[in-house]
């Protein structure tokens, strides 16, 4: 075996028809010189013919140390139960498909003398950046079992399941495990004369997170999304058009940085409940629940106007006399979709009246899902992770917290969302004073925007945040293709490693 620092070169390269002779005699010291074991001349001149950055070989310090072989094909064509030989076609290659969608291993090794330098990954990391440049589904491959012929009492489910507890070691196996192959299925017969495996395979497959299904339709959900936070100021407005001016200046604000989304705080407008402040407090709310309608549809023309989706943040509203907490999507297509807030809290029972919403949902926009939870709501982890299994990327949380103690609830449960739910969360609150205002008081926020704590993102989980208790803009970016790595390559793994057979989280009530 070569030692690591008697190495001076290693090189991956395509393989070419000049390579043949050496090829050759590395592929017959890799198989025990078993003859027929080596690919003929023209069978290697077909394939660097055909589908030429599929075939490579390592080379050390200028020697092949191993190769890799792959064909594309089109999965849907093959039988389930296939063996070694219907994929090369007796060795004719007729089953390659340049317009396939799935990259499928042939041949692969390393020479004894270079085993245990970690080459063998290079070839598999070679494949899957191969398998996401050409957008292919997956890799596949009939993988060898070496050590089944030791365990004939097993059957090959049995046996496969000890390899993965540890309990069997089986060298192939382990490897491609540990390179994210994951076993699909059992073919009896793969390989004729491969007594070591009872001629038995495992059809291994590696997922490309990063696939998407072709479309003759032009492409409009966006990766990089650009989250615009109004974190909005408390103050007196004379009239409902004075505040949305006010409204449409923030909107204008973080349009103009080409921003994908403009979130407002929960309750934003309650300034106009001023005019009422001599009625009793659930008196007053309700009239500030008549602005709700045309607030909306003013909102809605300024998504299309500005070319932007709005989060309305949230309002009263008041439907078959009872009173709740709601906000709209406003997305810039001109369509409007409602949400409400689940839990209200004690105060907004008491004072208000405030009657508790039954509506839960992800929400399809141009840049992907999202989730919307009103303040409260995002202190109860059982509402967004539901959002989280209907495929959500961002939470958006408009609140309303008038103590630094309520704002670290806030900004604590968001943290914990993004951790959990493997997502990004952006929160957006107001500041300022209400003095003639009712159950109004000072309030104290900190907008912000959060992701996970992978190595992706920042260590701390903090995107961006604005400055406290002033009324600004924030603008961020985030990339929703990192949340793709996350889920499949995360140092670890919150949504995939959950343990549904022992708990889950479920909906009693459809909205």
């Amino acid at each position: 075996m070569s030692k690591v620092e008697n190495i001076e070169n290693v090189e991956l390269r395509y393989l070419t028809i000049d390579d043949y002779e050496e090829l050759k005699a590395a592929t017959l010291e890799s198989y025990g010189g078993v003859l027929n074991s080596y690919w003929k001349k023209h069978h290697i001149s077909d394939l660097t013919s055909i589908f030429p950055e599929g075939q490579v070989v390592i080379l050390v310090d200028g020697d092949i140390a191993g190769c890799a072989l792959s064909l594309i094909v089109d999965y849907d064509s093959i039988d389930a139960d296939h063996t070694y030989q219907d994929i090369i076609a007796g060795e004719s290659f007729k089953n390659h498909n340049s317009d396939g969608d799935v990259l499928y291993g042939i041949d692969v090794f390393i020479k004894p003398a270079y085993r245990g330098l970690r080459l063998g990954r290079r070839l598999y990391d070679y494949r899957k950046e191969v398998c996401e440049q050409l957008n292919l589904k997956s890799i596949v491959f009939g993988g060898r079992m070496p050590n089944y012929h030791k365990h004939k009492e097993l059957t090959p489910k049995q046996y496969i399941e000890k390899v993965k507890r540890k309990e069997i070691n089986d060298p192939v196996l382990n490897f491609q495990i540990s390179n994210d192959f994951h076993p699909i299925r059992i073919l009896k017969g793969y390989l004729e004369g491969d007594t070591a495996s009872n001629e038995y395979a495992v059809l291994m497959e590696w997922d490309n997170i990063y696939y998407t299904k072709p479309s003759k339709k032009a492409s409009t959900v966006k990766t990089i999304v650009r989250l615009g936070l109004i974190q909005w100021q408390m103050r007196p407005y004379h009239s409902l058009s004075e505040l949305m001016q006010q409204v449409e200046y923030f909107i204008d604000s973080v349009a103009a940085y080409r921003s994908d989304f403009a979130v407002f705080p929960e309750f934003f407008n309650a300034p106009l409940m001023a005019e009422f402040n001599h009625l009793h407090e659930p008196d007053a709310i309700r009239e500030l629940a008549r602005f709700t309608e045309t607030i909306i549809n003013k909102l809605k023309e300024f998504s299309i106007s500005y070319n932007i989706n709005i989060i309305s943040g949230s309002m009263p509203e008041v439907v078959e006399d009872k009173l709740y907490n709601v906000g709209y999507l406003c997305r810039r297509d001109g369509s409007v979709e409602r949400y409400e807030k689940i839990h209200v809290t004690p105060d907004e029972a008491k004072v208000w009246g405030m009657q508790r919403g039954n509506k839960l949902k992800t929400f399809s926009t141009d840049c992907g899902k999202i989730g919307i939870l009103i303040c409260y709501d995002s202190e109860f982890p059982e509402l967004s992770r539901l959002l989280a299994d209907e495929g959500m990327d961002i939470l958006f949380v408009p609140f309303l917290t008038d103590t630094q103690n309520g704002y670290s609830r806030v900004r604590l449960c968001a943290q914990a969302r993004a951790v959990e739910n493997e997502c990004y969360v952006a929160i957006a609150g107001s500041v300022g004073n209400l003095p003639n205002v009712n159950n109004m008081d000072i309030q104290y926020a900190q907008s912000a925007v959060f992701t996970p704590c992978d190595f992706s993102f920042p260590s701390s989980g903090i995107k961006a945040e604005a400055t406290p208790n002033t009324e600004m803009i924030l603008v961020a970016d985030v990339d929703i293709s990192l949340l793709r790595e996350l889920h499949s390559f995360g140092a670890v793994k919150n949504l995939k490693d959950r343990r549904k057979d022992f708990y889950d989280v479920i909906r009693i009530k459809q909205s």
